[in-house]
């Protein structure tokens, strides 16, 4: 009967122990989180000034690109609209050879296809400075 009290005597003692560390484990945890169920704020790595300033003259390359297809879509939204039909279109490359026409389906075809790359090129800064992180 002895040993039965003993081992129930000890049972009882490591189940003690063992609520014990648990309770100081959860107590410790809770020490550690925040009060009130707050989110603790990530910490910003420290940047380095050299770096921050090329990444805004990155970014500013990036809305520079952007001013120059805006610009450059309105002139040719303007082109588009305000021509008589009279157009020419031309190409010469550095040795003086040259390519002309004055088909109008031809020079609406380029036109056409011109626009929709510089739109396309101009949403996809567009995306890149939304996306863009100092």
């Amino acid at each position: 009967m002895e040993t039965k009290a003993k081992q129930a005597s000890n049972s009882r003692n490591r189940a003690a122990a063992s609520n014990k560390g648990v309770k100081d484990k959860l107590t410790e945890e809770a020490k550690s989180s925040p009060a009130n169920g707050q989110k603790k704020k990530p910490t910003k790595a420290t940047v380095n000034l050299d770096d921050r300033i090329q990444n805004f003259e990155k970014l500013r390359g990036l809305a520079t690109n952007r001013e120059l297809l805006v610009s450059k879509l309105n002139e040719l939204t303007k082109f588009n609209y305000n021509h008589d039909g009279s157009s020419q279109f031309s190409l010469r490359d550095s040795n003086g050879l040259e390519f002309r026409t004055t088909n109008t389906n031809f020079i609406h075809l380029v036109t056409s296809k011109l626009q929709e790359t510089l739109e396309k090129r101009k949403l996809e800064i567009e995306a890149q400075i939304i996306q863009f992180e100092l």
